[in-house]
């Protein structure tokens, strides 16, 4: 009787364990907003990314990436920077010929941050990621960059050559930033700070390739070109964009826009070389709200894949389920081991 009445039990928590699980799973299917993962808290990407550089940088790894990094050339400023001072920071000695070379670096002439200063001003592509990059930052991040860019594009209409439409169509966005603000969810000020970096970006040569696919599908999608020789004022430019079309973009920008509301400019722009996608833009977003300028060096110790996976957690949806599967599988095995006690037992009785 006992036996009889702890199989029912079984049994019952099996098929409720079964349809907990039928019905997480069809949820989690009919809304495609339900995703196994989900962006996880502040203080989720501190600890989680705290335990991966416990991991995977210890004291050797520091010393000989940034070793590496100063045997560049040229070598990346930002990436330099921040791994001597994690170094610094965690005590420890760099070897001679490092400190050399690092001292070497920082010892560059004013003289020669001058001249390059100057060749950035004339072209971006010349801009490195060091202090040449404020002499653009100033102008390029603010609507006097955006007219800059405008004036470019008309320049070249008029004498026939190749307009530029990721810069043109990044202009238009940071002069009259509504139409992307509606589409990317993020505040005026936030897009248009995104789109200057982006425009910058994109001038430099640092987008990586699939996000420079990106923009240059989404520029030449999101505005009305065949409308473009009645434009006479930036207005008039505003209202070519089509705002539905530039959504990819214009989510890129909104991201970006976070990251450079919490670091400078070419801390932001060493950060884009990362980003693939709107996706990425969002998740180095809420990294760099978390941990502010330790963002370039964990990406730099850790990876873009490692860094990235402590931004995301198990959504609860996923949880329900895997506690879902975990009953399920109690119960089942309880009922095997139920019917194989009871097997067992029959046996014995007959070769009694």
């Amino acid at each position: 009787m006992i036996r009889r009445l702890a199989r029912a039990v079984l049994g019952l928590a099996l098929m409720g364990s079964l349809a907990a699980t039928g019905l997480t799973a069809a949820r989690i299917a009919r809304d495609p907003a339900l995703t196994p993962f989900t962006e996880a808290a502040a203080d989720e990407i501190r600890a989680a990314s705290d335990r991966a550089m416990a991991r995977h940088a210890p004291p050797e790894a520091i010393l000989a990436r940034l070793a590496k990094r100063l045997a560049e050339e040229p070598p990346n400023p930002v990436a330099v920077e921040a791994l001597a001072e994690l170094a610094a920071e965690q005590g420890l000695t760099l070897p001679p010929d490092t400190a050399a070379r690092l001292e070497e670096l920082r010892e560059e002439t004013l003289w020669e941050d001058a001249a390059g200063c100057l060749a950035c001003l004339w072209d971006a592509v010349s801009c490195s990621l060091s202090a040449e990059l404020l002499c653009q930052a100033p102008m390029v991040l603010t609507p006097a960059g955006d007219v800059a860019g405008l004036a470019r594009a008309g320049q070249a209409w008029a004498s026939g050559a190749e307009v530029d439409r990721v810069d043109l169509t990044l202009s238009t966005v940071g002069l009259g930033a509504t139409a992307a603000v509606l589409v990317s969810g993020g505040s005026s000020a936030t897009v248009k700070v995104g789109a200057g970096l982006l425009r910058m970006a994109h001038r430099m040569r640092l987008l990586s390739p699939p996000l420079a696919r990106l923009v240059t599908r989404t520029a030449a999608t999101a505005v009305d070109w065949a409308r473009l020789p009645a434009v006479r004022s930036t207005g008039d430019m505003a209202g070519l964009l089509r705002p539905e079309a530039l959504r990819p973009m214009a989510e890129v920008a909104e991201g970006l826009g976070r990251i450079g509301a919490r670091l400078p400019p070419a801390q932001t722009l060493h950060l884009l070389r990362h980003v693939d996608d709107a996706a990425d833009a969002r998740r180095f977003a809420a990294a760099t709200e978390a941990l502010g300028p330790r963002t370039v060096v964990r990406v730099e110790m850790l990876g873009k894949t490692r860094f990235l996976r402590a931004t995301l957690r198990w959504s609860d949806a996923t949880r329900a389920l895997m506690a879902s599967l975990a009953a399920l599988l109690a119960s089942a095995t309880g009922l095997l081991m139920g019917a194989a006690q009871s097997l067992g037992l029959r046996l014995l009785r007959r070769l009694a």
